[in-house]
């Protein structure tokens, strides 16, 4: 196995992962993140032993605490247990971060987040997801498809799912669903036995130059799925279709497009949800209703499809985990309706998604208003592709805007860009937006203004969903005006 895990320019030892994880203690970094959290969850139901830092107390760190690991809220040297064989850094640590420095000197492992999900995923028949958007919605949809099909898989979310009832867990199946990032290359770290790309568009532009070269990691991964493998692709994303060119493997594609191996047929929509046949090289299988709105939804359903049918899942499993799925958490998730208001919350923050979701909200909640609350997320992301923001909204019959959510970015980043650029910017292109940066006068200007028939929708990949839950509180009278 291919295991030269270290990321330390002086060198630190090379780390050979033992067939029985019992024998381990990992230390994690940035232990609760969506993506950590479930490593660690999966490490210690290995039988590992599992120690993280976090700058504070979450939801998923008291969760890890009860499940057995030394979770510790200074990150600093002393956090590093002793008998630590491996030290797992969260994509978002810098390199100079105080205890990777201390394990350098100390000679102990490093490894990505991504790497040691590769150790892991080595164990199993991989199944990776990949893509600009819904990595999340689909990779949990294919767990819960396969997990009705008795195939009982292994999987890691980088969200939360009621249906599954945690971001990760280990079962006796043989297959390991993983959401592979683009983000920092992360997914090069994988070598799955089947993948999935679901599209391509501009992200992540901190760390990718161009478009071109985000094709061309994409290009890197398509080539990584094991050669006796399998590659499903977007047939109605030409991206996605160019880089599956560079697979190795078996290939077939997906979509509304009539040369697609796997294809959604005679679409409509029902009760405010898509429903349509769904057929494999001709041959129809059933027609489905989904419990997931839009189109973008009935494009992931169509990849869960074809992916459980080539782990094996019959047709009737299938047809039933595309008709009851309902998402992962903060995917256009009904938090309250009250007095005929409707209150949802999202994670959208990329302009193809924020327009998708707009769409699908609508189509399945028919408002006579819908009033967007936006958090942009990340400056860089905010001004490499600020135009596109600007138009992303034209669903939305009112945007209020919070302050850019900060990630990463560096302090000249911080004052390249604000969230009044983008109210400007949707402004000039006669949209209605207005700048609240805080929290509570979003709360205030909402409770005041909303009217029967509204749906508010709050957005973005930060802690914007707390406008949503106190605005409902408001509208309960159980939260203080």
């Amino acid at each position: 196995m291919d295991v030269t895990l270290s990321t330390n320019p002086r060198g630190t030892p090379e780390w050979i992962p033992p067939a029985d994880l019992r024998s381990t203690h990992v230390h994690l970094v940035g232990i609760g993140g969506s993506g950590m959290a479930g490593l660690a969850r999966l490490l210690l139901q290995h039988g590992a032993g599992v120690s993280g830092t976090d700058r504070c107390a979450s939801p998923a760190t008291e969760e890890l605490r009860r499940a057995g690991a030394d979770v510790r809220y200074e990150q600093h040297p002393p956090a590093i247990p002793a008998a630590s064989d491996v030290l797992v850094a969260s994509a978002a640590i810098p390199h100079q971060h105080a205890e990777l420095e201390a394990a350098r000197s100390r000679d102990l492992p490093i490894l990505k987040y991504a790497r040691m999900l590769g150790v892991l995923l080595d164990r199993y028949e991989g199944i990776a997801v990949a893509g600009t958007h819904g990595k999340s919605t689909t990779t949990a949809w294919l767990a819960y498809t396969l997990r009705l099909a008795g195939l009982d898989p292994n999987y890691i979310v980088g969200a939360n799912c009621d249906q599954l009832g945690s971001g990760s867990a280990t079962g006796s199946g043989r297959h390991f669903v993983v959401e592979s990032c683009e983000f920092d290359r992360s997914f090069l770290n994988l070598r799955p036995a089947s993948a999935v790309i679901l599209n391509i568009d501009e992200d992540h532009l901190d760390c990718y130059r161009d478009v071109a070269e985000i094709e061309a990691a994409f290009a890197s991964f398509a080539g990584q799925v094991r050669s006796d493998g399998y590659l499903l692709c977007s047939g109605d994303c030409e991206r996605a279709r160019r880089v599956a060119a560079a697979a190795r493997t078996r290939v077939e594609t997906y979509g509304l497009r009539d040369d697609c191996d796997w294809r959604a047929t005679n679409v409509a929509v029902v009760d405010g949800r898509p429903e349509a046949d769904i057929s494999y090289r001709g041959q129809l299988f059933g027609r489905v209703h989904l419990e997931l709105s839009g189109r973008h939804n009935l494009s992931n359903g169509l990849a869960v499809a074809a992916l459980a049918y080539e782990a094996g899942a019959d047709w009737p499993s299938i047809a039933r985990g595309l008709g009851t799925f309902r998402g992962a958490q903060r995917r256009l998730e009904d938090v309250a309706r009250v007095n005929e208001v409707q209150v949802v919350d999202d994670y959208a923050h990329h302009p193809v998604e924020i327009q998708a979701t707009l769409a699908a909200a609508r189509e399945r909640f028919a408002p006579q208003r819908l009033i967007c609350v936006f958090q942009p997320h990340q400056h860089s992301r905010t001004r490499f592709l600020l135009e596109d923001f600007a138009t992303s909204f034209s669903g939305a019959d009112q945007v209020l805007m919070s302050r850019i959510y900060f990630v990463r970015d560096s302090a000249g980043e911080r004052e390249a860009i604000h969230a009044s650029d983008l109210v400007e910017r949707i402004a000039a292109q006669g949209g209605d937006a207005e700048f609240l940066p805080e929290f509570p006068d979003l709360v205030d200007r909402l409770a005041g203004q909303v009217r029967s028939g509204d749906l508010v929708i709050t957005m973005g990949a930060g802690d914007i969903g707390k406008v949503a839950h106190d605005l409902a509180a408001r509208l309960r009278g159980n939260l203080p005006g």
